[in-house]
Parts: structure tokens; C-alpha cells; sequence
């Protein structure tokens, strides 16, 4: 026979939700903070990369600072309960920053001189950014909403893709491997497939635990 989960467990599954979300929010200001920072004056050497390229860069700046910051708003609010319209507008302006930072990623990668691995590993991270976020559209639109708020999540874990990346590359190289394409490719998609199966786990283990407490009752 199951046992329910005590008012200690709840406290702690709150708090460590709390805490999650605390350090993404904390990491994602940082890296906000310094990414865009370096683009802040247009004599920037940070854009000596994107010759003739200003406006893909700008526009993928704008889409992804909308999706960075917007998304926490939309999955952690419980105002859009009650306010399904503003959660509606709140959440098309986010697929707007998706979008848009998605086709401008489209532009920059036709146009990068980069090697076809990274190429490659750019545009495999804007199309599950793209294709999660469609299919969370899609679900809410034929009404299923608890639908939409897992692919909203697993879209926001791409979402968090470049962030995690940057994270990831100086530790990589610090490890000793060089910075190759390789390496840049490889880091490319675990940045987005090691937060989906994490997204995975922790949604399979919250379905046991909730499958194991209405079984009790």
C-alpha cells in the first residue's frame, strides 16, 4: 500500500521548485547580461563575425530576449487561471520572440562561413525550438491544455539551449578538449537534448508519485 506524501515532502518539493527556478532565472540574467552586452556599441569587435549580417543578429537578439524572459511569466503565473486572455496575448507575443529569433537564426546560418557541423548543430536547435512550440500550438488550439503546458516546457528548455551552451564550453574546454567544430557541434545539440530528457525524467517521476498517492485513496 502507497503512502501519502507528508507536509515535510510537499515543503521540499516547493522549495526545490523554487530553487530551480531561482538559478535558471539567476544564469539566464547573467547570460543575458553579458551576451547582449557585448553587441550594446555598434564599433562592438563583436561584430566582426556578423559583416554585413546586423540585421539577422539584431533580429535573433529581440526574438530571444522576448522568449527568455517571457517564458518563466508564462509557466510559472497562476494569474492566467483567471485570466485566460492575457495568458493568450502573453503567450503569442512569446511565439512572436520564437519566431522571429528562429527565422533570423535561419539567416545567419545560410550566412555563416562557419563549418557545416556547426551549421548543422545551429539549425537541429532551431528546429526543436520550432517544432515544440508548433506542437504546443497545436494542442492548445484542438483544447488540450494540459498538452500544451508539457510542450510549453519542453519548448522552454530549448529555449534555454544557448544558455546552457555557454555554460557548457568553457567547462569543455577546460576539461582539455579543444575547440574544434566538433566539439562546438556536439555541445550544440546536448544543449537541448540533455534538458528534454531531464524534462522527461522529472515529468515521469511526478506522474508515478501522483499514479502512487490516487491509488491510496
Amino acid at each position: 500500500m502507497g503512502v501519502l506524501p507528508s507536509r515535510r515532502d510537499n515543503v521540499v518539493r516547493t522549495v526545490s521548485r523554487v530553487l530551480f527556478w531561482v538559478i535558471v532565472m539567476l544564469v539566464s540574467a547573467e547570460f543575458l547580461l553579458a551576451t547582449y552586452g557585448k553587441y550594446g556599441l555598434l564599433d562592438s569587435p563583436a561584430y566582426g563575425r556578423f559583416v554585413d549580417r546586423h540585421g539577422w543578429l539584431w533580429l535573433h537578439l529581440a526574438g530571444g530576449v522576448v522568449a527568455i524572459v517571457s517564458g518563466p511569466i508564462q509557466l510559472l503565473a497562476r494569474w492566467w487561471w483567471e485570466r485566460p486572455a492575457l495568458h493568450r496575448r502573453v503567450g503569442y507575443f512569446y511565439f512572436g520572440g520564437v519566431l522571429t529569433a528562429s527565422a533570423a537564426a535561419a539567416g545567419l546560418i545560410a550566412t555563416t562561413p562557419a563549418p557545416l557541423c556547426i551549421k548543422i548543430g545551429f539549425a537541429g536547435t532551431a528546429l526543436a525550438w520550432l517544432t515544440t512550440a508548433l506542437l504546443a500550438m497545436i494542442a492548445i488550439h484542438h483544447g488540450r491544455v494540459e498538452r500544451h503546458g508539457t510542450w510549453m516546457i519542453r519548448n522552454y528548455a530549448v529555449t534555454l539551449a544557448p544558455v546552457l551552451f555557454r555554460l557548457m564550453l568553457p567547462v569543455a574546454i577546460a576539461s582539455g578538449l579543444a575547440p574544434s567544430g566538433a566539439l562546438i557541434s556536439c555541445l550544440l545539440w546536448a544543449s537541448w537534448l540533455l534538458p528534454l530528457v531531464m524534462v522527461e525524467a522529472f515529468r515521469r517521476r511526478a506522474r508515478a508519485s501522483t499514479l502512487s498517492c490516487n491509488a491510496v485513496r
